[in-house]
């Protein structure tokens, strides 16, 4: 174990909504329990950050989306940020000089728990392991829609979540999957994870499980028009502070339709049980291992240009979808 100095870091805060900036900290000792990490790349939530660098987080869920390491309070000053991988510098032997995973925000080095990094198996790229939240996420979701073989299978919002669960689901044999996105131009992405792609106007009725994660309302309002008679539509978006209407006067009730939640901040009811959250972190790990993840990183900015990327990504998120961070 070799002990810190103390020494400076940069990080991103969200200064009040709209309003982001890098500041200098300075971090603590490294204890002996503890790593320092130097950040290679990090990535943007662009769903989760984006509404919450707009401001549209409702006051009551506050403290249910506090990130693991999160500083500040919401609406701001916050540092918020949960996909972050890079280099432990300082901590035991064992882990010195190697690439460890870390629900982190945006900073470029930290100190925290050992037992808060993962570490990262040499056959995974550095730069396709900022995934790894996002593919957790997925991992859920899959859980909680609990598709069976053979099953009529949608995925609605071509989205990095929406694109990852239909990416799992497309491994599930027998199983029929649809990607179903607004954009035309997301035909390319299904294709490269082999699944079909569909606009809404094309798309296969009947289905036996629907996934919405579009973050759309009116792409739940297309969940329910799509699921089948008893079909289960498990919910993975995040609304922020926006109303969903939904018209459950139609074929809600006769369809005897069901809706569920997907979060990730829990384990999935059926793997409780058994899995914890190292388990399926270890999971996501063996997941990372296919090169066809590497098509989810549609850009990258350095890490100094990060306020004015994260403006322009909430301003205008058409044809984004994991956007890189680099240090």
């Amino acid at each position: 174990m070799i002990i810190a100095e103390f020494q400076d870091a940069r990080a991103f805060w969200l200064m009040a909504p709209g309003c982001g900036e890098l500041r200098r900290e300075c971090l603590p000792l490294t204890g002996p329990d503890e790593v320092q990490v130097r950040t290679r790349y990090s990535a943007i939530s662009r769903g989760t950050e984006s509404q919450i660098f707009r401001g549209e987080m409702p006051p009551g869920q506050y403290a249910a989306m506090r990130a693991p390491f999160q500083d500040g309070e919401f609406p701001g000053p916050v540092k918020y940020g949960y996909c972050n991988v890079g280099v432990v510098e300082i901590g035991p032997q064992a882990l010195l000089g190697k690439t460890v995973f870390c629900l982190y925000p945006h900073q470029d080095r930290y100190v925290v728990p050992t037992s808060a990094v993962t570490l990262m198996p040499p056959s995974i790229p550095a730069g396709r392991a900022v995934l790894a939240a996002n593919l957790e996420t997925a991992l859920n979701v899959l859980w909680d829609a609990a598709p069976r073989l053979g099953d009529r299978i949608t995925v609605i919002g071509a989205g990095v979540v929406g694109c990852l669960s239909a990416w799992l689901a497309g491994q599930l044999p027998g199983c029929h999957v649809q990607l179903l996105d607004i954009d035309p131009g997301k035909a390319r992405i299904a294709e490269s994870i082999g699944v079909r792609f569909t606009l809404p106007e094309c798309a296969e009725g009947a289905q036996d499980v629907v996934i919405h994660a579009s973050g759309a309302p009116a792409g739940l309002v297309t969940a329910l028009s799509l699921a089948g008679f008893e079909a289960t539509v498990v919910e993975a978006s995040w609304f922020g502070a926006q109303s969903v209407p939904l018209p459950l006067g139609e074929d809600f009730h006769v369809k005897r339709l069901k809706i569920r939640s997907s979060q990730v901040s829990q384990i999935a009811t059926a793997q409780r049980s058994r899995w914890n959250f190292s388990r399926r972190m270890a999971t996501v790990m063996e997941l990372l291992e296919n090169p066809v993840l590497d098509g989810l990183i549609s850009g990258e900015s350095p890490f100094e240009d990060l306020p004015q990327a994260l403006a322009e990504l909430s301003r205008n998120p058409s044809g984004v979808l994991c956007h890189r961070i680099v240090y």
